[in-house]
Formats: C-alpha cells, sequence, structure tokens
C-alpha cells in the first residue's frame, strides 16, 4: 500500500466531512473497550428506540418533531434546549441508584445535562420560529464539503435553512442526516441519532437506493452499534456506488466490529484500491494493528498524516498514531502526536483525552486530572469518566473517594440515555460494571454482547466479567482469545495473567503480567498497580 493524496475537495455526496472517523470504532477510541473499571455501575434500562429502515416515513422540515420512545419531553427536531428529556432519564436512572447520596444524584445530573445539552445550544435560533440565520443560496444536492469548514454546529444551521426553502432536496438531507451522525460522535449526544435517522430517511423517501442515504444508514447503525444492519447497509450503498468512500469504510468497521478479521483484511485492501484517503487509511491500520502488525499501522498512519490537509484529517490521524504509541508504552511520542492533533484543533476531544491518559502513564497526576476533568466537563463519555474516577481512586486525598463515585454513576447515566435513543451500550456496561458496579449486571451485559458479535474486545469484556464473578475456569478461554489474534493491549494481558494466576497456571500468569506492564506500564491508574501486586504475587 502506497500514500495517495486525500482528495477533501471532491464533492462527493458520500462524505459528510474530509476528516471523517469511523464510528464506534476510531483507533483513537477503541481502547474505551479495554479499560478496567471500578465499582458502582448497576445494569442501565434500556428503551426501545426507532430503528433505521431504508425507506423510513418522515415529514416536515428539517425542523419537524422528532419522537423518541420514554422521552419526556423532546425539543423540536430534538436541536433545541434538548436538556429536558436528558435530565429526565438522568432521573430515571437516580431512581434506580438510591443508594447513592441525594447530592451526588444532583451532581451528576447537572453535569451530564450541562455537557450533553451544550451541543445543542447552538441550534436553539431554530426554536419557537426564532429568526434564521442568513445563508447564501445553495442549489440542489448539497455538496458535503460544507461540513468542511471546521464548524459542524454552523454548517448544520445552514444545511437547516436551507432544507427549509428547499424541502425535497435529498442531497441535502442526507448530508445533514450524516451531520447529525458526526455530531453524536464528537460531542457524545445519542439525542442526534434519531434525528439522523429521521434526515436519512427523508432522503431515501426522496430518493430511493440513494447511495450517500444508504452510507449514512450504515454509519448511522454502527454508531448505534448494531454492526450487522450496518453491514448491510454498506453493501446496499456499494451496490449504488461500488466506489462510495463513506460505504467502504463503514464495511471495515462493521466486519471488523462483527470479529469477522479476514474479510475486514480483504474489505480494506477493497478500498484502498478503490477510494485511498485519510478514513481507508486509518481503517487499514487497524486492522494490520489488530494482529499484532505495528510496524505497519505506523507506517500507514504515518503516510495518512504526511497526506492529510484538512484540520479535521490532521487531529484525526495524529490522534491515532498518538494512541498507537500509547499502546506500546511510548509516551513521548504519543505525547507528540497529540501536541500536533492539538495544534491543529484544541478542542479535539481524542487528543485531550490522550494527552491526559499519557499524562497519567507518565506519572504526571496531576496534570492527567485536570485535563481529563476538562474532557468530561464538555463530553460525558464513558471511558474517560471511569479514567478520570480510577485517577482519583489512585490519589487517594480527602474527597477523592466521593468524586470517583460521581464519576461511576455518571457513566450510568450516560449508558441509560444512549440506550434511550437506540444505542447498544451492553459493552459500556460490562467493562464498567465489572470492576465499579454489579457484577451480575456486568456478566449479564458482556454475555449480551458476545452473543451479537465475536471480537478480542468482546471476549476480553466477557472474560473480566466471569472473572469477577468468580467463575475463572469459563473465563480462561475468553482471556486467551481476547490475545488469539496478536492485538498488543496490556489491559487483555493483565486480564489474562490474573485468569491464568487464578486457575492454577502461575508460569503462564507471571508471563503475560509481565508482558503487559513491559509493553505498557501505566495502562490504567489501577490496573497497572493491581498488575505489579498480582506479579509479585507469583514469584
Amino acid at each position: 500500500m502506497s500514500p495517495r493524496t486525500n482528495d477533501n475537495a471532491t464533492p462527493d455526496a458520500d462524505r459528510a466531512t474530509p476528516d471523517e472517523t469511523p464510528v464506534g470504532a476510531t483507533p483513537a477510541e477503541r481502547t474505551a473497550e479495554a479499560t478496567p473499571a471500578e465499582k458502582a455501575i448497576p445494569s442501565a434500562e434500556a428503551t426501545p428506540a426507532e430503528q433505521p429502515t431504508p425507506a423510513a416515513e418522515t415529514t416536515g422540515g428539517p425542523d419537524a418533531p422528532v419522537t423518541v420512545p420514554d422521552a419526556d419531553t423532546h425539543a423540536e427536531n430534538g436541536v433545541g434546549d434538548g436538556g429536558d428529556e436528558r435530565v429526565a432519564a438522568v432521573r430515571r436512572v437516580s431512581q434506580a441508584q438510591r443508594r447513592w447520596r441525594a447530592a451526588q444524584l444532583g451532581f451528576c445530573a447537572a453535569a451530564l445535562a450541562v455537557a450533553m445539552t451544550a451541543g445543542a445550544v447552538v441550534l436553539g435560533a431554530l426554536r419557537d420560529g426564532a429568526t434564521t440565520p442568513a445563508v447564501a443560496a445553495v442549489s440542489n444536492g448539497v455538496s458535503p464539503q460544507l461540513l468542511a469548514s471546521g464548524d459542524l454546529d454552523a454548517s448544520v444551521l445552514s444545511l437547516q435553512a436551507h432544507l427549509r426553502s428547499q424541502p425535497k432536496d435529498f442531497g441535502g438531507w442526507a448530508t445533514l442526516g450524516l451531520a447529525y451522525v458526526e455530531q453524536a460522535r464528537t460531542k457524545g449526544d445519542p439525542s442526534r441519532y434519531p434525528q439522523a435517522q429521521k434526515a436519512l430517511g427523508k432522503s431515501l423517501k426522496l430518493r430511493p437506493d440513494y447511495d450517500p442515504a444508504l452510507a449514512g444508514q450504515a454509519a448511522l447503525a454502527a454508531a448505534r452499534h448494531d454492526f450487522t444492519d450496518a453491514l448491510t447497509y454498506a453493501d446496499l450503498a456499494l451496490k449504488q456506488n461500488p466506489y462510495s468512500e463513506r460505504a467502504l469504510s463503514s464495511r471495515i468497521d462493521a466486519l471488523v466490529e462483527l470479529g469477522r478479521y479476514d474479510e475486514a483484511s480483504k474489505a480494506a485492501d477493497l478500498a484502498d484500491s478503490r477510494r485511498p484517503g485519510v478514513p481507508v487509511f486509518t481503517r487499514y491500520a487497524y486492522v494490520h494493528e489488530l494482529r499484532g502488525d505495528v510496524k505497519t499501522a505506523r507506517r500507514v498512519l504515518e503516510q495518512a498524516l504526511a497526506t492529510a490537509t484538512s484540520r479535521g484529517d490532521i487531529s484525526y490521524v495524529a490522534s491515532a498514531l498518538g494512541q498507537l504509541a500509547w499502546n506500546q508504552g511510548d509516551y513521548d511520542s504519543a505525547l507528540t502526536y497529540y501536541a500536533r492533533a492539538l495544534a491543529a484543533d484544541d478542542a479535539y476531544l481524542p487528543a485531550l483525552e490522550g494527552r491526559a491518559r499519557t499524562q497519567a502513564a507518565k506519572g504526571d497526576r496531576a496534570a492527567a486530572i485536570k485535563g481529563m476533568e476538562l474532557v468530561v466537563q464538555r463530553y460525558p463519555l464513558p471511558q474517560p469518566l471511569v479514567e478520570l474516577g480510577e485517577l482519583y481512586e489512585a490519589r487517594g486525598a480527602a474527597g477523592d473517594k466521593q468524586k470517583a463515585r460521581d464519576q461511576y454513576t455518571l457513566v450510568n447515566a450516560w449508558i441509560s440515555l444512549a440506550h434511550a435513543y437506540g444505542v447498544n451500550a451492553d459493552l459500556d456496561t460490562a467493562l464498567a460494571a465489572a470492576d465499579h458496579g454489579d457484577h451480575k449486571a456486568a456478566l449479564t451485559a458482556a454475555r449480551a454482547e458476545w452473543a451479537r458479535r465475536h471480537t478480542v474486545h468482546t471476549a476480553d469484556a466477557l472474560a473480566w466479567a466471569l472473572h469477577v464473578s468468580g467463575r475463572d475456569a469459563e473465563a480462561l478461554p475468553y482471556a486467551r482469545r481476547a490475545t488469539a489474534t496478536g492485538y498488543r493491549n496490556a489491559s487483555f494481558l493483565y486480564h489474562l495473567g490474573v485468569i491464568e494466576k487464578a486457575t492454577g497456571h502461575t508460569g503462564k500468569a507471571r508471563t503475560a503480567l509481565t508482558a503487559a506492564l513491559d509493553l505498557n506500564p501505566g495502562f490504567s491508574p489501577l490496573g497497572a498497580r493491581e498488575a505489579r501486586k498480582a506479579l509479585e504475587a507469583t514469584k
């Protein structure tokens, strides 16, 4: 594979943004599935949500109402204040968690409502007949390059205004749907998903089999962790347009997240031959990383960074390189890459999170806590919330124990909201609850996820959930399967070592634990400490 220029200027309607990142499976996000967690996350109550269909029935303009089951209220098209239903969801969580202090729950509910509403505030002008901002006239078939301006919220505003005057612009609807998916990803706000579904369905109603809208449905399904549907929609889009970059990319994502790694590798080769560019390069690299071929993964990402021209692409690829370096324990390189990502976009979440994680690994706990606090204030997603909680626990100052509990409770609130908007969050539940909550809930969620897909991440989650439930003999085959592809992940090796030790395989336990700490000695604020204790106990 050789690097080729990423053509960000091509007005193909299958791209929502030139710096597209894989939804639900980006290299910078995937370690969220390997972070050990701690104590207090009961299972989230799933709420039925709309399922994406190729010809979903939609009516009205870009700000028509969207109904989300079990939400107390929903702002017009979900792009106004948007806080009522989110606060209501958090309150439902609090009813299931009465053992937590009322003050703590109030803090968490407020934090989540504020953080998740922040992205909706900018769109509030579209509610209640407020004045629509002036935009230049746009022809039918709005180019998704409109979204390349660097201000996604402003681009969405422009698209909404355009679609009021041109409601039959199927291309504009597809682009708006993709923009909503991107907003959900970048802001950690699952309320965008029903909006995306509505917009994409409108596009397909206006033009059935429109490949950018089908590719958008694939991205939406992947974002909701419905990877079977993601694969189906990607294949449908590719029947219409074999060169759709988004569909080619989503197909790789779906195969990876279904654990079909050989097929994913072939899909990555095909995508590289048809539509080489940053979105394909990064997926190609991750497929190789999963097989332990870190050298190729790094080379491809470096080539991708060399060809990146937009700020979004630079931030995305540099963060992926930072994550790869961190996974290998190369903290200085990781910080260099994260600095480059932040130079391009100083608010880029994966780079901020990765920098804080790396600072923690290097022993700069104060900077790590400050950085991770900034991340969760903006976007309270499960991985940074758990990591911040663990950083508080590791510090152990006055009040830190309660601060940690606040973070773990907020994880549960996010999971509940994700369920309410049609996102399968069983993997998040399993990982968080195994170390920080209800072991029974962790095992139930891990089994459910394993029934859907057999990946290294789901194998690891099920192994650890079985371990904390005292079922190490059952856990061992899954722990070994999680490391069988050659994927170099210190958390997986730590889990394997602990389970090997518990089942009497002392020599193998010592090998796995040593490998974990040699690979990435600061892989987790609490897990690395426990790995050292476990290793000492094998001597």
